[in-house]
């Protein structure tokens, strides 16, 4: 591996000298001159650097972008050699949208780590635009994202599990013992929704389609644990994933609406680099996720 390299990522990401040195174990003066090398061999400045600041200028910008990949693939080249001779192991960097990555994914870590302990994995929780976008810059080994309809190329996008959505209230609320319930009904009710660009907003915009409503009374979360907080609380109700409300029906404390239509369905899926090796971390996980079939 390109020494200069990494010790040049490491600045640009921490900003500062100092803790470079200290993440890499290095001395300052040694982290400098593995920056001052690489600038001399790319023939340009890639840091602005003041007393108070260490910053990339638009030279930096382009050697970091490729460093960053540079670096992602010798680890794996890395990976791909030991795994000739070795059981799976190794670092397994995942990537997840939030509703598999905060609710199903903690528990598939947990069997992993059982049955493959010298695996080490880092997980990653983004939108699903940016987990295709890390793993096509081999940011990440592996990415899983909710729904499958996107345009991207060099990597496979593959959907591997349904997930089912409902109309949720709490437990006490009137709608559950209303007859002869109508989608006028619901639009009349406080509904709590994701932001935009989340991926269960999407759906909820759908869902309001699909039964012709559009409340005009909405509150808008950054999580979808606020919003479960929110409607057990009594605030309004909401379309959220069966996989985020398991302790909760289960306590009695979040209820299901029957609702002609529902539940609606969308697939996770699962995003690899198109590649034709994989390292055995990653093959296995595979495997894991294949073997999911509702949670």
């Amino acid at each position: 591996m390109d020494q200069s390299l990494l010790v040049f990522v490491t600045v640009a990401e921490q900003a500062n000298f100092t803790r470079a040195a200290d993440i890499l174990h290095m001395t300052q003066p040694a982290v400098s001159n593995h920056v001052h090398s690489l600038e001399k061999q790319m023939g340009t400045k890639l840091l602005d650097r003041t007393n108070k600041y260490v910053k990339l200028n638009k030279a930096g910008e382009i050697v970091y972008h490729h460093a960053k990949q540079i670096l992602g693939l010798y680890t794996k080249m890395e990976s791909l050699l030991a795994d000739l001779t070795q059981m799976a192991s190794g670092a397994l960097k995942i990537g997840s949208s939030f509703t598999f990555g905060e609710y199903i994914l903690p528990h598939l870590i947990a069997k992993l780590h059982d049955q493959y302990p010298l695996i080490q994995p880092s997980v990653t929780i983004e939108n699903s635009t940016h987990i295709i976008d890390s793993v096509l810059r081999h940011q990440l080994d592996i990415g899983i994202i909710e729904g499958g309809d996107f345009s991207a190329t060099r990597v496979n996008i593959t959907p591997f599990m349904e997930d089912k959505m409902s109309i949720v209230v709490s437990s006490n609320h009137p709608l559950l013992f209303k007859k002869n319930l109508v989608p006028k009904d619901l639009e009349k009710e406080t509904w709590m929704i994701r932001e935009e660009g989340s991926g269960t907003r999407v759906l909820q915009d759908t869902a309001f389609n699909q039964m012709g409503i559009s409340p005009q009374d909405t509150m808008s979360f950054g999580s979808t644990q606020m919003i479960k907080e929110s409607i057990e609380a009594g605030l309004g109700i909401s379309l959220l994933s069966e996989s985020t409300m398991r302790k909760e029906l289960k306590w009695g404390s979040l209820s299901i609406l029957k609702v002609d239509g529902f539940p609606m369905t969308r697939q996770f899926s699962l995003v690899l680099p198109d590649e034709t090796y994989h390292t055995k971390a990653t093959e296995v996980f595979i495997t894991l996720l294949q073997s999911l079939q509702e949670f």
